[in-house]
C-alpha cells in the first residue's frame, strides 16, 4: 500500500508535465512543434515540392529578371491548366496504387472529337464537349473491366490503350491532320484571352482564407469533443490571415499586368473539389484503403472493384477535360495532341507534387504544385533560349529527387510506426 502512494506520488509530476506539453501542444507553439516532428517522422506533405520551387524560381529569376514579371507568369498558369487538369487524374489513379499511361493518347483523342463533331459535323460545342467526356468515362470504364475482370495488370492495359486510341485520333482526323478551331469564339478566347475581373479575384482570395479558418475551427471543435490536442483559436486566425494576405498579394501582383486566367481559375476549382472529395468523403476514404491495402479494406467492407473503377473512370475524364482545354488553348486539333511529353509532364506533375507511387498517400494539391514546377523549369529554360533538351534532363533529375524522397519518407513513416 505504502509503494502504491509512493509511485503515485513520483507520477504525480510527471502526470503534470504530461498534461502541460498537452496543453502546449494546443497553442501556437505546439502547431510548430507537432510539424516538426511530422517531418522527423517522415510525413513531408508539401514540404519537399516547396523548398525546390523557391530554388528553382530563385535560380531562374537570377539568370534572366523576366522570370517572375507579372506577364510571365500569367503564361505560366494559363499553360499550366491543361496538363494540370491531366495530372489530376493521375493523381486518382496512382492513389490506388495503379497508374494510366494513355492519358495523353485521351487528351488527343478528346481534342480531335470536339474539332471534328463541332467544326466538321456542325455539333453544338457543349455537346461535343459533353460527347468527348462521355467518351473518356467509356475508356476508363474498359480499363477497370480488364482489371476487375481478367486482373490485366493496368500497366498493360492502359499501355495498349495508348496505341489504340491515337490510332483511333489519327483515324478522325483524316487526311488533313489539323482542324482550326473558330478563333474567337467563347472555347478559344476561354483558353487564351479570357481572365478574371480584379475584384472577382481579390473576392476569391478572400474566401479562401476564410474557408481554411472556418474548416480548421471545425476540425479542431471536433478534437476537443473527442478529448484530443487541438489548435488554438489564436493559431488558426493567424494561418487564416497568412494565407489571405499571400494569396492577395499574389492576386495584386498578377493584376498588374492581365490577370488571373480563368481556365487556371477553372483548374484550381477542380483542385479544391477533388481535394474535398478525397479528404471528406466516404469515396476519399475508400481511395486511401484500397491504395495502402487492398485486402484489409476488403475485409472491412469497401468495394473494392468499385473504387478501383472510379479511380480509372475518373482519370479518363479528366485527361479527356485536359485535352479540351488544350484544343482550346491552342485553338485547333491535330495530329500532335496529346503526343510528346503531355503523358510523361502529367505522370511527373503528380510524383513531383507528392502522390506517392506505393499508393495510399497523395493530394489533389500535388497535381497543383508539381505541374507548376514543371512549367517553371520549361518557361525559365525558354527564357534563356536554351535547347528543350535540357528540359528534359532537368525534369527527369526533379522526378528521380521526388521518388527517393518519397521512398525516404515511407521507410521512415514504417520506422516510426505511421505507415
Amino acid at each position: 500500500m505504502t509503494n502504491d502512494i509512493e509511485n503515485r506520488t513520483l507520477a504525480a509530476p510527471l502526470l503534470d508535465r504530461s498534461d502541460e506539453r498537452v496543453k502546449h501542444q494546443a497553442g501556437f507553439g505546439g502547431a510548430v512543434s507537432s510539424f516538426l516532428d511530422r517531418v522527423r517522422s517522415g510525413d513531408l506533405g508539401s514540404l519537399p515540392v516547396i523548398v525546390g520551387l523557391v530554388i528553382i524560381w530563385t535560380v531562374f529569376q537570377s539568370l534572366n529578371p523576366i522570370f517572375l514579371s507579372s506577364n510571365n507568369l500569367v503564361n505560366l498558369l494559363f499553360d499550366c491548366s491543361t496538363v494540370g487538369v491531366i495530372a489530376l487524374g493521375i493523381v486518382c489513379i496512382l492513389m490506388v496504387g495503379e497508374i494510366d499511361l494513355s492519358v495523353g493518347s485521351v487528351s488527343g483523342f478528346a481534342s480531335a472529337m470536339v474539332g471534328v463533331l463541332w467544326v466538321n459535323q456542325g455539333w453544338p460545342v457543349l455537346l461535343a464537349i459533353l460527347a468527348a467526356l462521355a467518351v473518356g468515362a467509356a475508356i476508363g470504364s474498359l480499363y477497370a473491366m480488364l482489371f476487375n475482370r481478367f486482373g490485366m495488370p493496368s500497366f498493360v492495359s492502359t499501355l495498349a490503350g495508348l496505341l489504340a486510341i491515337l490510332g483511333l485520333q489519327l483515324y478522325i482526323l483524316g487526311s488533313t491532320g489539323s482542324i482550326n478551331l473558330p478563333y474567337g469564339s467563347p472555347v478559344v478566347n476561354f483558353g487564351q484571352t479570357l481572365v478574371m475581373p480584379h475584384a472577382i479575384a481579390y473576392a476569391l482570395a478572400a474566401v479562401a482564407g476564410i474557408v481554411t479558418f472556418i474548416t480548421g475551427f471545425r476540425t479542431a471543435a471536433r478534437r476537443k469533443e473527442a478529448g484530443l490536442s487541438s489548435q488554438s483559436l489564436g493559431s488558426l486566425l493567424l494561418r487564416a490571415i497568412v494565407i489571405t494576405v499571400v494569396l492577395e498579394l499574389i492576386v495584386f501582383y498578377l493584376n498588374q499586368d492581365r490577370g488571373i486566367p480563368w481556365m487556371f481559375g477553372l483548374f484550381v476549382g477542380l483542385v479544391v473539389a477533388m481535394n474535398y472529395l478525397l479528404t471528406r468523403t466516404k469515396w476519399g476514404r475508400s481511395m486511401n484503403a484500397v491504395g495502402g491495402n487492398r485486402e484489409a479494406a476488403r475485409r472491412a467492407g469497401i468495394n473494392v472493384r468499385l473504387t478501383y473503377t472510379s479511380a480509372f473512370v475518373m482519370c479518363s475524364v479528366l485527361a479527356a477535360a485536359g485535352g479540351i482545354l488544350a484544343a482550346s488553348r491552342l485553338a485547333s486539333a491535330s495530329q500532335q495532341a496529346g503526343t510528346g511529353d503531355v503523358n510523361l509532364n502529367a505522370i511527373a506533375a503528380a510524383v513531383i507534387g507528392g502522390t506517392s507511387l506505393f499508393g495510399g498517400r497523395g493530394s489533389a494539391y500535388s497535381a497543383l504544385l508539381g505541374i507548376i514546377v514543371i512549367q517553371s523549369i520549361a518557361s525559365g529554360l525558354t527564357l534563356l533560349d536554351l535547347s528543350s533538351s535540357l528540359r528534359y534532363m532537368i525534369t527527369g533529375a526533379v522526378l528521380a529527387i521526388a521518388v527517393i524522397v518519397d521512398s525516404l519518407a515511407r521507410r521512415s513513416r514504417v520506422s516510426h510506426g505511421r505507415a
